[in-house]
């Protein structure tokens, strides 16, 4: 933790004033969030990464400003397969939208804590062995190439996952949605008694919180082959995530418009991987921040533009 204590601090109160303003003052009641609000809403998850961003750059340098920034784009462009599954979810338990925010809020804290914990853990591990971060760097390689030659799966089986078979078993659960509520309580079937229920908004969040933690197998090896500086991968980390929610709105129904972006998002990886190699071969302690930052978001706007250019065209060919 090389980081003075002061920029921590305006870490995570930058954190917990959007999180206030989120819950607190924004969505202090449950509504469904339409597409214009999403829009404007993620703009300013987004606009509010990119100034941290820059003041980073500003304070430490532009070699760990473009590293906070290739994290940045890195963890935004791996939460879009997150946002596929937490529509799923979503289906599976058949959450109305105007309470979908609420569930997603309480991820959202989830998420930072236990990203904070693997982010800590890892750091620490890598600090120790230094030769871990080569496992990372072989593992990345290794998903990006599998990404490349991977099928689009059909939809998942929600209703199969390890943890929800777990709570199902362990929990009395309702079958209808209570409001906003993830627990209530209410007359047992058997006895008459008042019991505590878990209500289908809080299985939806168990499942949620496991599915992040599935898709953090990717995100943080990919961003400690970029640095093993904690303040750096967490901050972009959770700066990233933070929008999630926002983005999830917006996306949700054109996701399908991005579906050539896993490709890109697979080079990406490759590189990132591969670069740890190159490094240790040419005896170099890094491959310059600046680099890294370029060729992703080179990959990662190709992928895009591509994506958008091509399901154009067979939206076309269909129409025809």
């Amino acid at each position: 933790m090389d980081k003075p204590l002061w920029m921590w601090a305006v870490f995570f109160g930058v954190v917990f004033l959007l999180l206030f303003l989120d819950l607190g003052v924004f969505q202090k009641k449950s509504h469904e969030i339409g597409m214009r609000e999403s829009l404007k809403m993620s703009g300013f998850y987004i606009g509010v990464g990119l100034l941290y961003g820059a003041w980073l750059w500003f304070e430490l340098g532009a070699a760990q400003g473009s590293l906070y920034l290739t994290g940045f784009l890195v963890e935004k462009s791996l939460s879009l397969d997150n946002i596929f599954v937490i529509s799923l979810v979503f289906g599976y338990f058949k959450i109305p939208r105007q309470y979908q925010h609420r569930v997603l809020f309480w991820g959202i804290l989830g998420v930072i804590v236990l990203r904070g914990t693997t982010i800590l853990l890892g750091a620490t591990i890598i600090h120790k062995f230094e030769w871990v971060l080569y496992i990372f760097a072989a593992f990345l390689i290794f998903s990006g190439i599998k990404m490349l030659f991977m099928k689009d799966d059909e939809d998942e089986d929600i209703g199969n996952n390890p943890v929800l078979k777990f709570f199902k078993k362990h929990l009395r659960v309702t079958d209808e949605i209570h409001g906003d509520k993830f627990w209530v309580r209410k007359p047992s079937g058997q006895t008459g008694q008042m019991m505590l229920y878990a209500t289908p908004l809080f299985l939806a969040l168990i499942v949620i919180e496991f599915v992040d933690l599935i898709f953090a197998v990717d995100s943080i090896p990919a961003i400690f082959a970029l640095t093993t500086d904690p303040y750096i991968i967490f901050t972009s980390n959770v700066f990233a995530i933070l929008g999630l929610r926002a983005l999830y709105f917006a996306l949700a129904v054109i996701l399908v418009r991005f579906k050539y972006l896993k490709y890109a998002l697979a080079l990406v990886l490759v590189f990132i991987g591969a670069k740890v190699f190159v490094a240790g071969l040419l005896d170099l302690e890094k491959i310059p921040a600046v680099v890294s930052l370029g060729v992703t978001l080179s990959l990662l706007s190709g992928g895009v533009l591509y994506s958008l250019y091509k399901t154009r065209q067979e939206s076309g060919a269909a129409a025809s």
